[in-house]
């Protein structure tokens, strides 16, 4: 009878790690931060999130940045109620945000390191990575304020239009090139969860 036990008890413990590495339970890479992957600047965007000129309605002054989060869209305020508007990807589910911001520093082909909460979240990812076509955060980036967010390029295009990060905006690297162009420092930049009505 000891035997049985000892046979039931080892097959119960084999089976708790099976259960436990399956991928609901283990630790998955963050589609959305593949260090080293090279962007595939060939990707088209779907023509919704497409850079483009849109009426849009806002008491914002000219020069500003509204960020949609449940639309995932970025608008640039233009004035005469129009605005240009890029396709975004936004922060995954308790990783969303809203606030009033202003881009603190700009940067061309940033390093990265990721924060050490993220860190802790994501044990994988490096603890630095210079600046290049296989960083995460892409071509431009723009800080926002004194937050570990920002406003910034991606080697992953195909996230565009979907909440997988982190918390910060990403754009294709075209995009975000573009955009930083447009705005200097000290642009005021707002986050928003719901359109205003």
């Amino acid at each position: 009878m000891l035997g049985l036990s000892r046979v039931v008890g080892r097959l119960a413990f084999a089976a708790a790690l099976v259960i436990g590495i399956t991928p609901s339970h283990a630790q998955q890479n963050d589609p959305g931060d593949e260090p080293g992957l090279i962007a595939n600047d060939d990707y088209e965007l779907p023509p919704e999130l497409r850079k483009q000129m849109v009426y849009y309605r806002t008491s914002e002054p000219p020069g500003t940045i509204v960020v949609q989060t449940s639309e995932r869209y970025l608008y640039l305020v233009q004035g005469n109620n129009r605005a240009l508007r890029y396709g975004i990807g936004v922060g995954r589910e308790g990783f969303t945000w809203q606030g009033l911001l202003k881009i603190s520093r700009k940067a061309e082909w940033p390093d990265w390191t990721p924060p050490p909460e993220m860190i802790a979240r994501q044990p994988y990812l490096p603890r630095f990575m210079a600046g290049g076509p296989g960083n995460p955060l892409g071509a431009r980036a723009m800080y926002l304020g004194s937050t570990v967010y920002r406003i910034h390029g991606t080697n992953r295009p195909d996230t565009i239009g979907t909440a997988i990060s982190s918390g910060c905006f990403r754009l294709v690297n075209a995009d975000v090139a573009d955009l930083y162009d447009r705005v200097p420092v000290g642009t005021k930049v707002v986050v928003r969860q719901k359109p205003e009505l």
